[in-house]
């Protein structure tokens, strides 16, 4: 035991004399070394001799004639920022100097800009020929009808009533019944009571006289305003028939059968064909306001749509009620544009109803074939089958705002192409189709 105590005492001895040294080091070696740590005394820096500083003036004065001087920001952001900055000044000096009918400098675009898949949604006037806008479809229609009253009035009426009124319902019964008070007075020539139409009447207030463009019918085929003695309650107006339509009941009948087969003038749809050389950007679209902006009908009704959304999701739904989803949800859009991809890579787009038929489409295609006789099929992007002969309309197959579709050859009609020599994906458009080609962008 005392033994072990003695060790111990002697390994902290050992440890606690500190570092070892060397046998073989003399005695100056064994003096205590600084610490590494302390900071050593720096020397007062002198300044270069007479010499040094003529021979770098020297070398300074080669350097500069060896370099050219700077010339001012060559970055061309730099460059295109300030071009830019000058660009509006000179346009306004130089705008007040030039004459009108100059030509002028269209403004640049901005960049990350890209192109519209399509200017807009245009239309045609049936009665003028001229294009229309959407947002002035309407009131173009309305004053191309008002002026057709000087040429013929009977049919501008028609047109109007058709045109103006909006409920469907209402036009048909407010129609039926002018019939029939022209029938009445072709069946019954003779009869003076057929030919006079009291104005306050409850039939005619609740029917007829709330339509536009109903008393300039009466009018235009030869009734006028007259006012007659009614027993017991004093004169009131009527409209009369006047002998002169009496004498010609054939064209009473006439204008009768012009009434009933009439139409809602309405303009066409201009479809705007465009061909594009083949691009990765076909599925790409880049759709101008006209195709997503709302009426404020539309806009009360798609705020109605939120609101019943929230307690949507608070209740079970049947089946009724997911099919009325369904369709409200087809009638979001109006218009869509449609592109079709052709065996040759090129792309054939066009404007489109959303309520049209697939037919439409098959139709369009068609036409700019050069033989449109052959048969052909159309896949949707999703690999869906659109077949022409189904009723099926175009935000029923989810082919709205926009879509990109395939041509494919029928089955028989390839085997022909490869079994004549041809190439089954060679153009097949019109050569005039394919002069106006454009680039995607």
């Amino acid at each position: 035991m005392k033994k072990f105590f003695q060790e111990i005492k002697a390994d902290i001895k050992f440890k606690s004399a500190g570092a070892g040294q060397k046998l073989t080091e003399s005695a100056a070696e064994k003096a205590p070394k600084e610490k590494t740590n302390q900071p050593a005394r720096q020397q007062p820096r002198q300044g270069p001799t007479n010499e040094a500083q003529m021979a770098a003036a020297a070398a300074l004065a080669r350097l500069e004639q060896k370099q050219p001087r700077a010339r001012g920001p060559t970055s061309q952001d730099l460059i295109r920022n300030q071009v830019r900055k000058e660009l509006p000044a000179e346009a306004s000096v130089s705008g007040s100097s030039q004459a009108s009918g100059t030509n002028m400098v269209a403004e640049p675009k901005e960049e990350g800009s890209t192109q519209l898949a399509a200017p807009g949604v245009y239309f045609t006037c049936p009665l003028t020929g001229a294009i229309l806008r959407k947002d002035q479809r309407d009131t173009r229609i309305k004053e191309a009808i008002l002026s057709h009253f000087s040429t013929d009035p009977v049919a501008a009426s028609i047109m109007k009533i058709h045109t103006f009124n909006k409920d469907r319902d209402r036009v048909k019964l407010g129609v039926d019944t002018i019939a029939k008070y022209l029938d009445n007075i072709h069946l019954h020539p003779e009869e003076e009571k057929y030919r006079k139409i009291k104005l306050q009447n409850k039939v005619f207030q609740e029917r007829i006289n709330c339509l536009e463009g109903a008393h300039e019918f009466f009018e235009a085929i030869g009734f006028q305003k007259t006012l007659l003695p009614v027993p017991d309650q004093g004169p009131e107006e009527f409209y009369v028939l006047s002998e002169a339509a009496l004498a010609k009941p054939e064209s009473l009948e006439r204008h009768k059968e012009q009434l009933l087969c009439g139409e809602p003038v309405r303009a066409t749809l201009i479809r705007q064909r465009r061909v594009f050389r083949p691009s990765p950007m076909a599925s790409q679209f880049d759709l101008p306001p006209d195709f997503f902006n709302l009426t404020t009908e539309e806009a009360k009704r798609e705020q109605k749509l939120r609101s019943e959304a929230v307690e949507r999701l608070s209740m079970l739904r049947t089946k009724a009620m997911r099919e009325k989803e369904e369709q409200r949800e087809m009638r979001k859009y109006t218009y869509t544009l449609l592109r079709v991809r052709l065996p040759d890579g090129c792309l054939l787009q066009g404007t489109f109803y959303a309520r049209e038929r697939v037919a439409a489409l098959y139709s369009f295609v068609r036409e700019a074939l050069q033989n449109d006789w052959l048969p052909f099929e159309l896949l949707a992007s999703c690999g869906q089958k659109l077949s022409e002969d189904e009723n099926l309309a175009f935000n029923e197959c989810g082919l709205v705002p926009s879509a990109l579709l395939t041509f494919s050859w029928d089955m028989a009609v390839l085997e022909d192409i490869k079994a004549a020599g041809a190439k089954p994906d060679s153009s097949i458009l019109k050569p005039e189709l394919l002069l106006a080609i454009e680039k995607l962008s």
